[in-house]
């Protein structure tokens, strides 16, 4: 319960930074243009807040935080005064109707800049890509990777960290192939391997693009150490302790924390006899997990956690920046972030990428939650990925969004005059289902994540 309060804090928190940025782009860039603007909301329906500006606009906070808008003088939707006819949205030129449409958008756009500039500006925790492992027969071990090497170039993109080799590959979905450049252990070249991807697919869910191709980075490691011991779970009734060592299974000396894993989740509702050591002390315990269901499997949970050893210093660094070259890397990531992107959206609409990879609100308050317990710098990530991802959405050319009125706009600017009124009602009720059945798609998927 306590989870889901939070990741719904963190999703309110989240949204309303990300709706004030876009409806403050139309606002500014409206005010500009002199158009009278008469409210700005974050939020819909009652207003808990509201604050009568000098501006003559009204401030308003509303009760339902999923969205936001801008209300502006217009003809088209109320009558105006006489004396205020020129400070109608509908009465200024196509040209600072468009700006002032395109202007949320971009807004996204600027915020993803600059979250990112302050991120780089803070540090971020980063790990080199080394490989630890390459599983055998993968993709990666056909195209002749190996552990102990380096990652330092994937196409002809630089890679530093393993959040850059994994998001370099998530666009290479559906290619037949990539280029790694690697570093071998030890080594001070460079060598060049293809990689072959006609047979390579992953599963979000299940794992990323990083496994689902055969590398196994070098990471913190689980001992067989017990760490924490949940209250009243199948470990603390058999009597295991934090600071006890796991020795054997069943007569079976363990090799590692994987092993122990492997055997609790075979084993629901299964005795397994346990060895461990306690200050030196053999002792013989009793441990019957308990029956959970994961992915439509049946599995075993035990109710502890190990301790981790952490990564050697040699894999561990701090990205970051100084003020000016922060911008430079700011505006790099938010670039690469729109083109992949917008290459993602290709391949769904060509089938490559699968539409049960859509991700709707639940999916993106999980998100939030989980970023903003991790820290700072993690959520003002999170805050750019999903800016690039609104200010895009909204410049799709459906009648409903940004992105349908400058296509109308557009029109107009090309061929002297409106689009007639008739011909936009069509299109935003056409607008109108496609999102719905757009958002209904993404919601089906987060339920079927749950």
């Amino acid at each position: 319960m306590i989870d889901i309060l939070w990741n719904l804090a963190s999703f309110i928190v989240a949204l309303g930074i990300l709706v004030a940025v876009h409806e403050y782009g139309h606002f500014w860039v409206a005010r500009r243009n002199g158009v009278k603007v008469e409210r700005f909301s974050i939020g819909f329906g009652k207003p808990i807040w509201r604050r009568m500006g000098r501006d003559g606009t009204e401030y308003v906070v509303a009760m339902i935080p999923l969205g936001g808008y801008v209300k502006m003088l217009d003809e088209r939707v109320e009558d105006v005064p006489e004396q205020l006819r020129d400070q109608a949205f509908n009465n200024k030129s196509v040209w600072a109707r468009m700006a002032i449409v395109v202007a949320g958008p971009m807004a996204n756009f600027i915020f993803a800049v600059f979250a990112f500039w302050l991120m780089f500006m803070i540090g971020v925790p980063a790990v080199k890509p080394v490989l630890n492992e390459v599983q055998p027969g993968s993709p990666a071990a056909v195209g002749g990777l190996a552990p102990g090497m380096e990652i330092v170039e994937i196409d002809g993109r630089s890679v530093r960290t393993w959040e850059d080799v994994n998001f370099a590959l998530i666009g290479r979905l559906g290619d037949d192939e990539t280029r790694f450049e690697v570093r071998p252990q030890g080594g001070a070249w460079t060598e060049a391997h293809t990689i072959p991807l006609a047979d390579w697919q992953f599963d979000p869910d299940q794992s990323s693009p990083i496994a689902a191709l055969g590398l196994i980075p070098e990471s913190p490691k689980a001992t067989l150490t017990i760490a924490e011991v949940v209250s009243n779970g199948p470990a603390a009734e058999a009597g295991l302790q934090a600071g006890d060592t796991v020795q054997a299974v069943n007569g079976e000396t363990l090799a590692g924390w994987p092993d122990f894993v492997a055997a609790v989740q075979a084993s629901p509702e299964i005795p397994m006899e346990l060895i461990v050591t306690r200050s030196g002390q053999r002792l013989s315990l009793v441990l019957t997990p308990e029956r959970r269901e994961s992915r439509e499997q049946v599995i075993g949970f035990a109710g502890l956690a190990p301790e981790i050893e952490p990564l050697a210093e040699q894999y561990r660094f701090e990205l970051s920046y100084g003020p000016f070259e922060a911008i430079w890397v700011g505006m790099e990531r938010t670039w690469a972030l729109t083109v992949l992107t917008f290459q993602m959206i290709g391949k769904l609409l060509t089938g490559i990428v699968s539409v049960d990879n859509l991700s709707g609100p639940i999916s993106i308050a999980k998100g939030a939650g989980a970023s903003a317990d991790f820290g700072l710098v993690y959520f003002l990530s999170f805050l750019a990925l999903v800016s690039v991802n609104l200010g895009i959405i909204n410049l799709l050319p459906l009648p409903v969004l940004d992105g349908g009125h400058l296509l109308f706009y557009l029109v107009e600017a090309v061929t002297g005059r409106p689009v007639p009124d008739k011909v936009q009602e069509i299109g935003f009720k056409i607008g109108a289902v496609a999102l719905m059945m757009l958002m209904g798609l993404a919601l089906f998927n987060d339920f079927a994540r749950l």
